[in-house]
This record gives structure tokens, sequence and C-alpha cells, in this order.
């Protein structure tokens, strides 16, 4: 499958907070650098908070990874009888662990119900986790409330999987992208926040006259999109995308992963892009994690998962992916299940 790159309208302005990245020609993921000076308040004076944190950031290696997480489990009690007593157990997610860089694209890839979903909105705290450890820059994602988890969500944030469904149908497009700056307190009055949801749109290629309009106007793919620029409202570091393009034709799923590889190489994104579509994951992630029955039974690198894979249950994947000449024969690998 190639996805050629769509035309995108002149790009505005918008203001990046942390690292600036840069593009690297023979690295399709951007190299982050974390500048020596400057504040992430530009034009405001910098209070003693805003100076520990700005140290603090500069303090860490770049070697250390900007997403950790260490024996996540998130289980769902199964209830039965007249008094709803747990009579057992749904392990959603079990025993995952895996490292994110700063830049870098994960690909979780796995069949329908294997936990693909429940791990993305576990590490953003959307649901209660059983056991393990999510700790972004450091800090404890799980430990973290009030102010301290308000400051996690301007730079950990999510793209659902269903466009239609994670947009409120009774705001217009303007309130609903514009929410987030309103909620973290970062416009001053009403005229900006309208810049600043137009500038959003036309980065992610809607027109801005789309403010003033209703979710139910638009199509699939130009909802995405919204959902997009939701999501790049508080200029966030990590991005969980919810099998983005899997509601999508082929033709808007390109668009769909051009803007965001764009949108990456400019503001130094970190993704964990979930799908069940590998075609989809071979184009967009350098690293792949394979994920069954809750549990990652694979994680490599692309070329080694993709040439020289080890486990059954991906080889079976791979097999299952369309050959686009009907003259190739693929022999089809079909798992059974069992043992891990």
């Amino acid at each position: 499958m190639l996805y050629q790159l769509s035309y995108l309208p002149a790009r505005p302005t918008i203001g990046r907070r942390g690292p600036t990245a840069e593009r690297n020609d023979t690295n399709p993921a951007p190299r982050v650098n974390w500048p020596g000076s400057g504040s992430r308040y530009d034009g405001q004076t910098m209070t003693n908070a805003t100076k520990s944190e700005r140290a603090e950031s500069l303090a860490r290696s770049p070697d250390r990874p900007l997403l950790s997480v260490r024996d996540l489990r998130t289980h769902f009690p199964v209830r039965s009888g007249i008094l709803q007593r747990i009579t057992g157990w749904v392990k959603a997610v079990d025993g995952v662990s895996f490292d994110l860089s700063r830049g870098e694209t994960l690909g979780l890839v796995g069949e329908s119900g294997c936990g693909k979903t429940t791990v993305g909105r576990t590490i953003l705290k959307l649901i209660p986790h059983t056991s393990g450890t999510v700790e972004f820059e450091g800090k404890n994602v799980f430990t973290a409330h009030g102010a301290a988890l308000k400051a996690l969500r301007r730079d950990m944030q999510i793209i659902f999987q269903d466009p239609a469904g994670s947009l409120n149908p009774r705001m217009r497009v303007g309130a609903i992208v514009g929410e987030p700056l309103v909620v973290h307190g970062l416009v001053k009055s009403r005229d900006e926040l309208r810049q600043k949801t137009g500038e959003l749109l036309v980065r992610c290629g809607m027109p801005k006259a789309a403010a003033d309009r209703y979710p139910h106007e638009f199509s699939g793919g130009q909802r995405q999109r919204i959902g997009i620029a939701r999501a790049l409202a508080l200029e966030p570091k990590f991005i969980v995308c919810d099998e983005p393009t899997s509601a999508l034709d082929v033709s808007i799923q390109a668009q769909i992963i051009n803007l965001l590889t764009d949108l990456q190489s400019e503001f130094g994104l970190s993704y964990l892009f979930i799908s069940h579509d590998m075609a989809v994951i071979q184009h967009v992630c350098r690293n792949i994690a394979v994920m069954y029955q809750g549990k990652i039974v694979e994680h490599g690198e692309r070329e080694q998962i993709l040439e020289r894979p080890q486990h059954r249950y991906t080889r079976s994947l791979l097999s299952a992916v369309p050959e686009p000449d009907p003259r190739t024969q693929k022999r089809r690998v079909i798992f059974e299940g069992g043992a891990m």
C-alpha cells in the first residue's frame, strides 16, 4: 500500500512547548533537542516553580524514555447471580511492558479484543489499572492527582477511534477544539480563542469557517481531522492514536496518516499508534509490539517483525495482509491460539 503525500494548506505559526524537532532526512522520525535557554512561558515572568520545572527538564538524560510502562495489568470483574457477586476476571491487559522515546512511533498491533485500546486508555488514566506502573518523564501517572494530573493532561492526549462518537454533537467545532485551551487557562479572550482555534483547524486541513459548524455536517475524514486538532490544542508531547484510520476509506486513511507523520516531524511528537492493520502499521511505525490476549508476544524493530517474525501469531497477522498482485500466491498461516 503506497501512501502519497496529500495537499496541505499553508501552515500558520503555532507555538511549541518543550523540545524542538529537527527534520532528519535519513530517519523518518525527528531528532529532538532540548534547548539550553528560553522559557515555555514566553513573554511572561518566570516564577520559581517554572524555573524549577525547566531545570528538571534540562537535567533529564536525553536517553531516558519519554514513557515507561512496566507490568501493566487491567482486569475487569465478571459478576453473576442476583447479588452480582464477582465470579471471575477478564484480563484485558495482563503484564504489558514497553518504553517509548521522544519523537518515536510505537505500533501496537493485534486482533480486535486483544486489549490494545485498554492499554492506551489505562496509560492516560482514563480507566483504572489493576497493577503496574506508568511513568511519563519520570513522573508516576497513577499517583498523580489534582494539579499534578492536570499538568500531565497537557502533555498526554488521545485521538479516539470513532471520530463521530468522540465529538459532542451539541457543540460547534470551534468550541470542541478550543475547550482544552479554556479548561487549562491558555487563552485570555474570545478573540484569542477564535484565532488559535482557526490556526489549529487550518493546520489540520480544515477551513477556519468550520469552527461555526456542527460535527454532523462533516464527513468521517473531516471529523477525524477535527479530533486531531483538538488533541494538538495543548501542544502535547505524547499522543495515543487509537485506530485513527480504521473507520475511514483507503484514500482518507492515506491523508490522515500523512497528516500525523507531518505533525510528528514538525512538533517532535511521540505516538502510541494502535491498529489491527499490519499494512498501516508498517508504514507508520519504526518499532512494533504485537499483542495477543492481553500480552505482548513480540516486540522489536519494524524490519525484524516484518521480515523475521518469531511468534506464530505475528506470522499469522502478516499472512493476512492482502496481496495487491492477484498473480501472487500467499500462504495463509492459521493461528489456533493456545500457549504464548
